[in-house]
């Protein structure tokens, strides 16, 4: 699969959203190109005192809503049309929840593995410094991403407001509590996720108590959605994985266990010391086991030609970006899988990165309980929308979801107009 580029996924999508709603090209035709493109290169000097030149991309796909906004990652597999693809993703996924911003995305070509954190902190701070003219509280607004946390957001933050001479909390979100960061954050795209699953399985009819789920990736996203579809919904989750391997227990696994295992630095499930009836599988396995409701919340492109078939999940939350390909989509949807996207199932981060940014400008901080009501209310209001036009349409919960989104971002657009 080397040859696939995931901002092709993303254009034929956009055009046959747009081919349902009965729209000329000319009134989406923007949406098919990302609007600005900033490629980076900088040196850092490592602790031995040699000196490395780093790769890095932040790519604008729209602002038409908005102010930009997207995470930044730290991955050794980091290229431009992945942050294209993944800016065009945040635009959609904005839309679709109604909240006024338009996408971007980041990403710094590292294996954070191989650094100490004063490299990590130097390479961040460079990498800031590089994208400077792109940023802003009203242009552009970074948050975490894949290998990138609440603390890389405060170095961030600090070297923004360095450049500017005074602090500037509102540049970036996901940050630490104690410098603006909003509670609920860290939790906000995994407690998403877990919302899209129970309205989902209350329009299909079934009992959350009774059904078992796999989760692919246990990062920030996948734990957090493991911790709650387990404690909130009462689910089984009976499989998990990392970059090291996978873990499946058909009784259910022990959630609490596994993530106080994981949150000592540098400790994989591959270490983890798993109870008798617990079996080691790979990360592919844990795609195709035999549960209710399958979770991919790893990186893009997992859900293919290849496996889409094997997938024995009549029900699948995207936790992840782009974890499922076009050519899977239709196998899944012949195999008559349910499938909530992407950019309806993880949109909770955004949400509450949304509502960061606002306490920032306003010099308020809400409390955890008012963050989790309102995203609540977002998240259901969203999901609400695009049932309602995959029902009226008889399309897919992806394309029902990029139609309600194109709606908004064309709208948008024709009220705007086109400058000059």
């Amino acid at each position: 699969m080397s040859n696939y580029n995931p901002y092709d996924n993303v254009v034929s999508t956009i055009k046959n959203a747009g081919q349902m709603l009965g729209m000329k090209e000319s009134e989406y035709i923007t949406f098919m190109y990302p609007e600005r493109e900033l490629k980076v290169n900088f040196p850092v000097r490592m602790d031995d005192g040699s000196v490395q030149v780093i790769e890095g991309f932040r790519i604008q796909h729209s602002s038409d809503r908005g102010p930009c906004k997207g995470g930044i990652r730290f991955h050794p597999d980091v290229n431009d049309d992945e942050v294209r693809a993944l800016a065009a993703w945040m635009t959609f996924k904005c839309a679709v929840v109604g909240i006024p911003y338009g996408g971007a995305k980041g990403g710094v070509k590292i294996d954070p593995t191989k650094y100490s954190r004063a490299e990590l902190e130097r390479i961040t701070r460079r990498y800031t410094s590089a994208i400077l003219p792109l940023i802003g509280p009203e242009k552009d607004i970074p948050a975490p991403d894949v290998n990138t946390n609440a603390e890389v957001m405060g170095w961030i933050m600090d070297t923004y407001s360095m450049m500017k001479g005074y602090s500037v909390p509102g540049v970036v979100t996901g940050k630490p509590i104690d410098i603006g960061g909003s509670l609920g954050r860290g939790e906000a795209t995994g407690r998403g996720v877990m919302i899209t699953l129970r309205e989902c399985l209350k329009r299909l009819n079934k009992d959350p108590k009774g059904i078992t789920v796999a989760v692919q990736g246990m990062g920030n996203v996948g734990s957090v959605s493991a911790k709650l579809i387990s404690s909130e919904l009462g689910a089984k989750i009976v499989a998990v994985s990392d970059v090291s391997g996978g873990i499946y227990n058909p009784d259910g696994l022990d959630i609490p266990g596994i993530l106080a295992h994981l949150a000592t630095r540098g400790n994989l499930l591959d270490t983890y010391n798993a109870p008798a009836g617990t079996k080691r599988i790979s990360n592919a396995e844990v795609l195709t086991c035999d549960v209710d409701v399958l979770v991919p919340a790893a990186l893009e492109n997992q859900i293919t030609a290849e496996n889409a078939a094997d997938i024995k999940a009549s029900l699948i939350v995207e936790a992840a970006n782009g974890p499922t390909t076009v050519e899977a989509d239709k196998i899944l949807e012949e195999k008559g899988v349910f499938l909530a996207p992407d950019i309806l199932a993880n949109a909770g981060g955004v949400v509450v990165s949304y509502f960061e940014w606002v306490q920032n400008l306003q010099s308020l901080v809400w409390d955890e309980e008012e963050v989790n009501k309102t995203l609540n209310r977002i998240m259901v209001r969203a999901i609400d929308d695009v049932f309602r036009l995959h029902e009226d349409k008889k399309v897919t919960l992806r394309t029902s979801a990029y139609c309600v989104g194109l709606e908004k971002l064309v709208k948008a657009k024709t009220l705007r107009g086109i400058f000059p």
